[in-house]
């Protein structure tokens, strides 16, 4: 539960942050006594609502509402956001889990994906074929829907590993696919839905393009298979952002935006123009999430959080 002062602090940011009224609005209510005295019984009006599903990270805004997850929550919700995501929810204590999903349910809020992660995401796994990898991802995949079911979620990121140097590649694919296949038999009866996502961390990696992990998809031919597309990491893989999701989006279900270079704030300063991006984005007919994985620059908190806003406001198409 967050403390008094916690509270106190995020609606002090908000109040001389934001252009406020002393006075109901459709997003809130008064955050001034009528005297002009503060009042910490009151609520903080929330910004207009983001016409986008854009959900950021827990530590988005840990330097504004503290670490404690719940308090970032109730401060996205007050910014304007109606979605989050949490790549480590599958880690939390189950309390944790449970205090997220019914601050998200209050505030009318929904969850992105978070990560189906036994422990072999980052070390060659499912591209072997051995039982012992397809084992853990069946088990972790079982604990998902689990989760998935306590905080309301649909979606779960994908990551199959490194590639082996030792296997040929059409193999490594055909061992990856028949994991996914698996992972699809599990997640399709709950409606529930994993994301592959490509990425460009390292080269050993085995899914590093956006024209694979569709053949991937494809191969799978299951509804709770899709692409998480991370325009960041898309960028620096293949470049030709707008073309590849175009090409791709029928088997998008998942976006994240970052800056390149850096993984900053999605402005003019870097080398990806989003609105153009996410106005081909929406072309496609995408009603999804799109994460806001990226952290803002600034010398001052004040600096960083007015970037981030910015940033995404610009993209709100």
């Amino acid at each position: 539960m967050p403390t008094k002062l916690t509270i106190m602090k995020r609606r002090n940011f908000l109040r001389n942050s934001l252009t406020t009224a002393a006075a109901v609005t459709s997003f809130g209510h008064v955050v001034a006594s009528p005297s002009g005295e503060s009042n910490d019984d009151v609520i903080a009006p929330a910004e207009k609502p983001f016409t986008l599903l854009f959900a950021p990270h827990d530590g988005t805004f840990g330097n504004h509402a503290g670490k404690n997850f719940v308090d970032q929550i109730k401060f996205m919700h007050d910014m304007g956001f109606r979605a989050i995501e949490d790549n480590g929810m599958l880690k939390r204590p189950k309390e944790d889990q449970n205090a997220i999903a019914a601050t998200l349910s209050k505030l009318g809020m929904t969850m992105g994906v978070f990560v189906v992660d036994g422990g072999d995401n980052w070390k060659v796994s499912l591209t072997t074929g051995k039982k012992e990898f397809k084992d853990v991802f069946v088990k972790t995949c079982n604990d998902c829907v689990e989760l998935a079911k306590r905080v309301n979620a649909k979606w779960m990121t994908v990551v199959p590993g490194f590639f082996d140097r030792n296997i040929p590649m059409g193999i490594q694919t055909a061992n990856v696919v028949d994991a996914l296949r698996r992972g699809a038999e599990i997640f399709e009866p709950h409606g529930l839905t994993m994301v592959l996502e490509p990425l460009s961390d390292t080269p050993e990696l085995f899914m590093r393009f956006s024209d694979q992990t569709y053949e991937l998809c494809k191969a799978v031919s299951s509804p709770s298979c899709k692409i998480l597309y991370d325009i960041y990491h898309m960028q620096i893989d293949e470049g030709d952002v707008i073309r590849t999701l175009t090409d791709n989006y029928q088997y998008i279900g998942h976006y994240h935006t970052a800056g390149v270079p850096g993984r900053h704030e999605i402005n003019e300063s870097q080398e990806l123009y989003y609105p153009a991006i996410m106005e081909a984005i929406v072309k496609t007919g995408f009603k999804g999430y799109v994460a806001q994985e990226f952290m803002p620059t600034g010398k001052t908190n004040d600096e960083k959080y007015a970037a981030l806003k910015d940033a995404v406001r610009r993209c709100d198409v």
